[in-house]
């Protein structure tokens, strides 16, 4: 089966994961990965373009290429660790940087910063990219898009199952037994680690709360959490997706009296995640029904012990099921889902599910740019 690299650079802005996938008609099989973090001015410069109202198309360039540059030190750096060459790479899919996601606006539009002509030639493979847009013009979110990869990973004969994304965003994918007629649904919950992040960057000097430590000594502000909670997108009907554009520290001032502990507002923001994903799970009836055997978190958030014991008290009748245990690594599942929709891409197939996106039907996502 052909191997493919997965690039992954998410709302938390913090570096680019690449992943090593072995992908054909069969379970796609985690081979390696490797991670970039980005230089603190990198990520700066990053976060104040995804926030900006006017920039230059010099700016604009110039970051991009930069960005670009560091995927491909990530591309290099996996084959080198792996022992692999361009020539054995069927191609590299890359997500980009998302500066801008307004599903809602006017006009629609999804902005992610990507080179992929550049990257071709930096890494001597060849690359799919531009992703999100082909879903987004048949009427679509363009988000989430790895469910069809979750359900082609984790998809049990007999139970349902719950793959949860704990990026900058969290979301959220139901995977229902393979003999149930039902869709595999997915959807943005809201905040995961970027308004936590956020907040302990600006009162700790630190990008994050390393395993929820700083969260876990606080407490939950009762009111301010209800105050949280009345943001409509939570009541929101899928199909739903969000981003920086919305959940920012702008938007938690909107809710703040001004005398608050700033450790008891990341306990309440750590409880917000927990929360809002508890809502989103009741909505989707699996604490119900008494079928979901398991609810698999990944990406950052999955090493944040105080946010996973949140969870377990919000959703105990759902056991809380390491990634690891299906033979992938939680920190690299979402690179993995790119090079999965590269193999898509190359063989045909559509990427996207429209029951997750609300596009008006199947797409084949993605251009191919040869090295």
């Amino acid at each position: 089966m052909p191997l493919y690299i997965g690039l992954m650079s998410g709302t938390s802005l913090d570096g680019i994961d690449a992943a090593l996938v072995r992908c054909g008609d069969g379970r796609p099989e985690w081979l390696g990965a490797t991670g970039v973090t980005f230089p603190a001015a990198l990520r700066e410069d990053l976060l104040a373009l995804c926030l900006a109202r006017d920039t230059t198309f010099a700016e604009l360039a110039r970051l991009e290429t930069t960005f670009c540059e560091w995927q491909a030190e990530a591309v290099n750096r996996l084959l080198t660790e792996t022992d692999t060459s361009p020539g054995d790479i069927a191609a590299i899919g890359s997500h980009g940087q998302t500066i801008e996601h307004a599903p809602e606006g006017v006009p629609p539009h999804t902005y992610q910063l990507d080179n992929p002509s550049l990257l071709a030639e930096l890494t001597g493979c060849a690359v799919v990219g531009d992703f999100r847009r082909r879903d987004m013009a048949a009427g679509g979110q363009a988000a989430p898009l790895a469910p069809a990869f979750h359900a082609a990973l984790f998809t049990s004969p007999e139970h349902t199952r719950l793959i949860l994304n704990l990026g900058g965003i969290a979301n959220l994918t139901r995977i229902p037994p393979s003999d149930d007629s039902a869709p595999v649904l997915g959807f943005d919950t809201g905040p995961a680690n970027m308004l936590m992040d956020a907040w302990c960057q600006r009162h700790l000097g630190h990008a994050y709360d390393a395993g929820g430590a700083w969260a876990a000594g606080g407490r939950v502000d009762e009111t301010l959490l209800s105050r949280l909670l009345d943001d409509p997108y939570f009541r929101r009907p899928p199909p739903k997706s969000t981003g920086r554009e919305h959940f920012h520290l702008d938007w938690l001032a909107t809710h703040l009296i001004g005398d608050e502990a700033p450790r008891d507002v990341q306990a309440t923001l750590a409880e917000l995640t927990a929360a809002s994903i508890a809502m989103a799970i009741t909505q989707g009836g699996e604490r119900s029904d008494g079928n979901c055997d398991a609810l698999i978190p990944c990406g950052g958030g999955a090493h944040n012990a105080d946010l996973l014991a949140r969870l377990r008290r919000h959703v105990p009748e759902i056991p809380l099921t390491p990634c690891e245990r299906f033979g992938w690594s939680a920190d690299w599942l979402e690179a993995g889902a790119f090079a999965w929709l590269a193999h898509q891409r190359l063989m045909q197939r559509p990427g996207n599910l429209p029951e997750v996106t609300g596009a008006r039907g199947p797409r084949i996502l993605g251009g191919v740019y040869a090295p």
